[in-house]
């Protein structure tokens, strides 16, 4: 299992639809934002969010922990060598939610409620990914393309927003700050994607290539932490 991850705006949605065409041996996992999306309540969880973070951070990150923890333990299950899944756990905890703490949006309890939460979900029922792919883009031009694609409930999000997120990344990918050892030692390929690459067919063939190494040089990677056979068994949350 391969993850991808950047900021809000960076061409993950494009870059999976790129892979889903030129690779067609890998398996795409879209991230399920029609979940966050859903509207059966009234506001969107997602449009809630970004119009009152303090009231609905919480919320949206413990949801949004157990959609991707589902998503994660479905697909370790089925154990397909390709599998390029958008977003994750680790992203969800390691940018959003720690973004949302730092800021002031969760309390100190909400917080140890999530972090232990995800500490024994990660732990017990979670295998580590083979390898992130990060789209590294900059906030500004995050920010200018999520104007652009006009998706409902963002058209709010401000620009200091892009930026938090952007740094958060680079601390969790980059840095690889305070993560646990097996997640830390898990190879990242980082790719340049400020340039647009839907319409440039010399970028996708770039990128593609750097993917293609990146898969022959991880394919046998495992990580340093002894993975439990009982995961594979594990019944779906």
């Amino acid at each position: 299992m391969y993850i991808i991850e950047g900021n809000i705006g960076a061409g993950k949605t494009t870059f999976l639809k790129m892979i889903d065409k030129f690779l067609p041996y890998v398996k795409i996992v879209d991230e399920p934002l029609n979940s966050w999306n859903n509207k059966s309540h009234g506001a969107s969880l997602l449009s809630n969010f970004y119009s009152d973070t303090e009231r609905w951070a919480f919320t949206m990150e413990m949801f949004t922990l157990m959609r991707r923890v589902q998503e994660h333990i479905r697909e370790q299950i089925k154990c397909d060598q390709y599998v390029v899944m958008e977003r994750s756990i680790y992203s969800g905890y390691y940018c959003f939610a720690l973004n949302s703490y730092e800021q002031g949006f969760m309390n100190d309890l909400e917080w140890e409620i999530h972090k232990q939460w995800f500490n024994y979900l990660v732990n017990e029922k979670c295998a580590h990914p083979k390898g992130f792919i990060y789209l590294k883009t900059t906030p500004k031009i995050a920010y200018e393309r999520t104007k652009k694609r006009n998706r409902e409930g963002e058209e709010i999000i401000p620009l200091s927003y892009f930026q938090q997120i952007d740094k958060q990344l680079e601390q969790f990918l980059v840095k690889k700050q305070g993560l646990t050892e097996g997640l830390e030692a898990t190879p990242v390929l980082i790719l340049d994607c400020d340039q647009e690459f839907e319409a440039s067919e010399t970028r996708k063939k770039q990128l593609i290539d750097q993917l293609e190494q990146f898969f022959a040089q991880t394919k046998k990677f495992i990580p340093p932490e002894k993975e439990i056979n009982e995961r594979n068994q594990t019944h779906i949350l």
